[in-house]
């Protein structure tokens, strides 16, 4: 079952997250335009509130949470309810295809994975955002989970895990790039973009069908 009832009982504090962690924010924003195409008809997985879809131009969200999808609605989000698994939508039907902070929620990420690769177009590509689990941030998530009403029930991934995963998938050429490097309140000025993966928390993932 999709992991939903945190985000409609929170969603005005996820939506705090954002203004909370400004800097943050518009690190990750950066990192996933560094892998994001510059033009073509764009789905984001996941999409929650919008926050990432909107200012990245991308014109169609799929989401699970109805209080989420009111947001993204109210940001210029053609708002589509369903699961990642099971995505609403038709084959071939986008160019590009964006999962951001949404791996870890899904309950099955190959199928998922499949269902991005079906709706997306011959020369489709599709950009994946998330917090490593090796990583920093993603250890401190981890071991917050008991607390957090969003982590509580999602199951983090590393970059190679997530790696071999779209290469099951039949996805290819592959290209990273990282950012968020301090622990989230130290954060004071946007963080630096770099390529690879390994150092950053936040990992973006570029990959072609």
């Amino acid at each position: 079952m999709p992991k939903v009832e945190p985000f409609e009982e929170h969603a005005d504090r996820y939506e705090e997250w954002f203004e909370q962690n400004e800097y943050a924010y518009e690190s990750e924003l950066a990192a996933l335009r560094r892998l994001l195409p510059s033009s073509g008809y764009g789905v984001e997985i996941g999409v929650g509130s919008g926050r990432f879809a909107a200012p990245l131009d991308v014109e169609v969200g799929v989401d699970p949470s109805g209080a989420m999808l009111a947001y993204a609605s109210e940001r210029g989000i053609d708002a589509v309810e369903g699961v990642a698994e099971a995505l609403p939508l038709k084959d071939d039907a986008f160019d590009v295809a964006l999962i951001v902070t949404t791996i870890c929620f899904v309950d099955d990420i190959p199928e998922t994975l499949a269902e991005a690769d079906r709706v997306l177009g011959p020369d489709g590509t599709l950009v994946v955002g998330f917090i490593d689990k090796d990583s920093q941030l993603g250890r401190v998530y981890q071991e917050m989970q008991d607390e957090n009403p969003f982590y509580r029930d999602a199951v983090f991934v590393s970059t190679d895990e997530l790696v071999d995963e779209l290469e099951t998938a039949g996805f290819t050429d592959f290209e990273f790039a990282q950012t968020i490097y301090d622990e989230l309140p130290e954060i004071d000025e946007r963080e630096p973009v770099r390529s690879g993966y390994g150092d950053g928390s936040f990992v973006v993932i570029g990959a072609s069908r």
